[in-house]
């Protein structure tokens, strides 16, 4: 749904507050490029990212933490939405189908960036917390790879939604457990890997790359432009389950 990653944009952010320092951000960068080009699922990497996913938020509050994910998406991440992936998720809401972010950022990141969209909710990485304050451990596991898939799969329990009529989007290959669950998979702006294994299964594929790239979109007008790109969010639209599967009528809409 975003240019780049949502995790380091939002530590670029944080950097500018001076709660991190530049060696935090290159930290974060080189595991963003670590995930995102080599798409490495190496055991001793991963155990390595689970363990210092959101470490660093260790003693903050989660009032804070959302004000902070409030200020940088409006300031650093708004304006990376791509249209047409953003085009793609109103199409889904207009239609009457709830549509779920799914992102292996803070949960708190994924909900104000679906509540600034009007999607239905987040699913996101959670941290632990104890008495309002962040212990720096993950509550349960890092949303990456099949984490996400078992996600969904939660979702659609809890909700009463029918996985096979469900609609999945994503840009990594990284993502593929979660794409193998739902009945559509579509990859958009995918990276290479992704690329190659849609056109081996004949998954639509739909790159906005090639248009604007900065297209702005949710951005509120007294808010001064933005200098960065988004995030790596995966987003899925859910189509609930037909009460009565002969009957066509469009659902109500879900926001």
């Amino acid at each position: 749904m975003l240019q780049g990653a949502s995790i380091y944009w939002f530590a670029r952010g944080l950097a500018a507050r001076r709660y991190l320092s530049a060696g935090d951000l290159v930290r974060f960068a080189l595991g963003q490029l670590r995930f995102r080009v080599v798409a490495t699922e190496h055991r001793g990497h991963m155990d390595l990212a689970r363990q210092s996913a959101l470490a660093f938020v260790a003693g903050w509050r989660v009032s804070d933490m959302e004000r902070l994910a409030e200020e940088i998406y409006d300031e650093l991440i708004a304006e990376r939405i791509w249209s047409g992936t953003r085009a793609l998720a109103q199409q889904h809401l207009d239609a009457g189908q709830p549509v779920w972010l799914v992102t292996a950022a803070p949960v708190e990141l994924g909900r104000v960036i679906a509540n600034r969209l009007g999607l239905t909710g987040a699913i996101g990485t959670v941290a632990e917390v104890a008495d309002g304050v962040y212990t720096g451990a993950l509550d349960g596991d890092l949303m990456h790879g099949p984490a996400k898939a078992d996600a969904i799969t939660k979702l659609a329990a809890a909700e009463g939604l029918d996985l096979s009529r469900c609609s999945a989007y994503s840009d990594s290959i990284n993502d593929l457990p979660m794409l193998n669950t739902v009945g559509q998979a579509v990859a958009v702006n995918p990276d290479s890997a992704l690329r190659r294994e849609a056109r081996a299964r004949g998954w639509q594929v739909r790159d906005f790359r090639s248009v604007r790239k900065a297209a702005k979109v949710g951005i509120p007008a007294t808010l001064a432009t933005g200098a960065a790109a988004g995030a790596i969010i995966t987003a899925m639209a859910l189509r609930r389950r037909w009460r009565a599967p002969e009957r066509r009528q469009t659902p109500a809409r879900s926001r």
